[in-house]
């Protein structure tokens, strides 16, 4: 019976992660497994299912080898939070340092298939919603004829999302809305966009020779959430009007700021920057707003300070530098008045 109760506990699977991360040796050939690569494209996608598909291989494998890095460090790397999965305080740390030695290896590799003439690689690109409806797209298009054999990896998130998916070296160009100076990101084009009132021409608002935050809150308005950049520029002046602020519509979507202001009984809070087809066609109006002091939504094209691009991605980031100089963002502020 002893024998047998031994035998059980020995057949026992042992609780993972271990309690101590295995010696600097043992972690060094850990490293150097597929482990390391599995664990980085879960952190990179946060899904088991993506990063299968991205590696070209079953979901059970990566999931196995995410396990074994688990195990060997003694830290859990992800967590659950209901159905979405999301990088562990221990997790955060591996990505931010295995960044920092994959990254050296895919430029090599781009560089070596620039050698071999394949021109070849994979652009990780952030752009917030405004700029991914409307100027985006055609600059995408254009590039991917040019140079087809370049892939592009793109993410629709908010202006800050952007902003710190570069600092963690998750995407190489980020397209969105800045205030002040962001520390340790380096902005190449600067547009100024004013901020105004989005509605149909037959709204009431339409009529009126110039509009303020107090003039339109009378009627129905669509504002975006904290998390859109515009929300943080109107935040001062909203607070300002408390005493006589009646109820907004708060929408984390710029699509969704056209697609009510195109319903007719709501007027949105926005730049023309998502609307400017419907505005080309004459179903929305955009009329700025004339408040003291309202400055303007800053657009910038972004890269990490001091990064170094690797083949893809430069050439990605000098072509929408040239491109965005040869193109008028709707409703942009001279430069001069940029500035």
């Amino acid at each position: 019976m002893g024998d047998a109760a031994e035998g059980a506990r020995a057949g026992a699977k042992p609780a993972r992660p271990r309690e101590q991360a295995l010696s600097p040796a043992l972690l060094a050939r850990v490293f150097h497994q597929p482990s390391l690569i599995y664990f980085n494209a879960v952190a990179e996608h946060l899904s088991v299912r993506e990063a299968a598909r991205r590696l070209n291989v079953a979901s059970s494998a990566v999931t196995r080898q995410v396990a074994q890095l688990e195990d060997a460090l003694g830290l859990a790397l992800f967590q659950r939070e209901g159905r979405r999965l999301k990088l562990a305080p221990a997790g955060e740390i591996l990505y931010r340092h295995s960044r920092r030695l994959t990254g050296p290896l895919e430029a090599a590799v781009s560089e070596l298939d620039m050698l071999r003439g394949l021109r070849t690689g994979t652009v990780r690109i952030g752009a917030a919603e405004s700029i991914g409806l409307s100027v985006l797209p055609p600059l995408l298009d254009v590039f991917g004829r040019r140079y087809p054999r370049l892939s592009l990896d793109v993410a629709v998130v908010s202006s800050a999302e952007v902003m710190a998916r570069l600092l963690d070296e998750r995407i190489d160009v980020g397209f969105g809305f800045v205030a002040g100076a962001p520390r340790r990101i380096d902005i190449a084009v600067r547009r100024d966009l004013p901020i105004g009132i989005v509605m149909r021409p037959d709204h009431a608002l339409a009529q009126l020779p110039e509009l303020t935050l107090a003039a339109c809150l009378p009627h129905p308005l669509a504002v975006g959430k904290p998390e859109i950049s515009i929300r943080t520029v109107i935040e001062p002046f909203l607070d300002q009007l408390a005493p006589v602020r009646r109820p907004l519509v708060e929408v984390d979507s710029i699509r969704m700021l056209v697609e009510l202001a195109l319903r007719g009984h709501y007027a949105s809070v926005m730049t023309p920057l998502g609307a400017e087809n419907e505005i080309r066609r004459g179903e929305l109006l955009f009329r700025p707003l004339a408040d003291a002091g309202l400055p303007s939504n800053r657009f910038g094209l972004m890269v990490r300070a001091g990064a170094g691009l690797h083949f893809a991605s430069a050439v990605f980031y000098e072509y929408a530098k040239q491109y965005f100089e040869t193109i008028a963002l709707p409703g942009a502020l001279p430069h001069d008045a940029a500035r």
